[in-house]
């Protein structure tokens, strides 16, 4: 499986954590933090490859927490087998 998020979607914490839940079918008890992402992350047993937009890093978007959050996908990615991120 394929998941291409949406950047224009990342405009603030909570709607970019509201998202992730809907995008990536995380569970209900997802904490809607960068932890609570990193743990759910490592728990994709299907092999999914995730999209997600270098720009969450920009101002317009998250700035400094988007530089941390690609960096749990990068981290989650290198633990988890079956996922592969791809920064584009």
């Amino acid at each position: 499986m394929e998941i291409v998020l949406d950047v224009k979607r990342f405009k603030g914490r909570s709607r970019a954590h509201a998202y992730l839940k809907e995008a990536l079918r995380l569970p209900d008890y997802y904490g809607r933090n960068l932890d609570a992402l990193y743990d759910c992350l490592g728990e994709i047993g299907e092999e999914t490859v995730i999209v997600v937009p270098k720009a969450i890093q920009n101002k317009e978007y998250l700035g400094e927490y988007g530089k941390t959050m690609l960096q749990v996908f990068r981290d989650a990615a290198e633990e988890n087998e079956a996922l592969t991120v791809k920064i584009e």
